[in-house]
């Protein structure tokens, strides 16, 4: 039997679309395609931006630098040397690009200048440290990229 030209182009139509609704069936139900987004509470992040950058404002007008630096146990933050340490309330956020369930935010309560993130809650590759605190009711924020 002999398949007409028509036929087989209506054959090769029936099959792109069978390829295509199979692609997008996989995509959509297989949890190692997941598309969510960056983080849970991203429009919120959003508008509290324009705050954000005024929190990094005031970083910058600090006497001494706050600075991230890598120790034997594991990162080291070490606030500005001005800043007296029981008043400093915040929150250091340890956010995993590649691994939502690394993500941990550590609360800031300190009586030293340093803060030490153990190596624990760190497994080696990248991650963004964004530290958010407030001192004397003036807001401040710091966020970075390490590669531990």
């Amino acid at each position: 039997m002999r398949i007409k030209w028509s036929t087989g182009i209506v054959i090769a139509i029936a099959a792109f679309i069978t390829f295509i609704m199979v692609m997008v069936v996989t995509m959509v139900s297989d949890n190692a395609y997941n598309h969510d987004l960056v983080t849970d509470n991203y429009y919120q992040k959003e508008l509290k931006y324009q705050d954000n950058i005024d929190a990094t404002k005031n970083l910058h007008k600090l006497a001494y630098p706050l600075v991230i630096q890598k120790v034997s146990d594991g990162v080291e933050v070490v606030f500005p040397k001005d800043l007296t340490p029981e008043k400093i309330k915040g929150k250091v956020f340890l956010y995993r690009p590649s691994n939502k369930a690394l993500d941990s935010e550590i609360e800031i309560n300190t009586n030293q200048h340093s803060l030490v993130i153990s190596d624990e809650a760190l497994v080696s590759g990248r991650w963004d440290i964004v530290i958010d605190f407030t001192y004397n009711n003036q807001k401040y924020f710091y966020k970075e990229q390490i590669i531990y």
